[in-house]
């Protein structure tokens, strides 16, 4: 079965565009969660943390 699709996409012509594209975003994405976890503020993070603990949900 592998050897079918990799015979078929090998047909395609600029498919090696596609393994870059993937790494970008992948890449991107974590460079921005990356980012936000270091800007957040303090009182956001414990706030957001303790909402599992909270008795009285609203």
């Amino acid at each position: 079965m592998f050897k079918f699709v990799k015979g078929y996409m090998e047909t395609i012509d600029g498919v090696a565009i596609y393994p870059i594209i993937s790494l970008l975003i992948f890449f991107i994405f974590f460079v921005v969660l990356f980012a936000w976890v270091f800007t957040a503020s303090k009182e956001y993070i414990r706030e957001v943390s303790e909402l599992p603990l909270e008795k009285d949900n609203q």
